[in-house]
């Protein structure tokens, strides 16, 4: 939870200078490739977390391979976060970063697990109906899982709408074991 609030603090704090230079959008994009670089590389994230190598050795690597690509108030950004030692942080600073741009615009990403492959009409059906539902524009990010046996379970924030086969056969299967039998 403490991770949280710090990665959300230092999101906010990048997004508020990605506002104020207009590079909002540019800085959520390179800060989304950065986290993935950490997250795939193993050697990548072993040398920026560990504890052995010297702060500024780190940073005058990470200035060096970041600085050609990289927006240097990003850069600078990623250099504070190293010397503040909250490395570990950059994938939550990352995610942090996403849900403040995606407020901002007024848009909600959402996992919708169906137990099937959606064909593109369900999808835009699902999509418009949920951006409908929920009074902003949806991101949806679709995944099969055939377990669920039909129906659609949708994640988003931190709530769930359980509308799944699964779910509804449990709850059935409660009553059923739970009611008194008639004689």
């Amino acid at each position: 939870m403490e991770g949280t609030i710090v990665a959300r603090s230092y999101a906010s704090a990048l997004h508020d200078i990605g506002e104020r230079n207009g590079v909002a959008d540019r800085f959520g994009e390179e800060l989304q490739r950065l986290a993935e670089l950490i997250r795939q590389e193993p050697r990548v994230r072993q040398f920026i977390e560990a504890p052995t190598v010297e702060v500024a050795d780190k940073k005058s690597v990470l200035r060096s391979a970041l600085g050609a690509e990289f927006h240097p108030l990003l850069v600078n950004f990623v250099l504070v976060v190293v010397n503040k030692r909250r490395q570990r942080l950059l994938g939550e600073i990352a995610r942090e970063y996403q849900t403040i741009r995606d407020d901002t615009k007024g848009h909600l990403r959402a996992e919708i697990t169906l137990a099937r492959e959606p064909d593109e009409r369900l999808e835009e059906e699902i999509s418009s109906t949920l951006s409908r539902r929920l009074g902003r524009l949806l991101i949806p990010h679709f995944r099969v899982d055939p377990k669920i046996l039909g129906g659609i379970r949708v994640r988003y924030e931190d709530r769930v709408i359980d509308g799944t086969l699964r779910r509804r056969l449990i709850a059935m299967r409660r009553a059923m074991l739970s009611a008194e039998l008639m004689r």
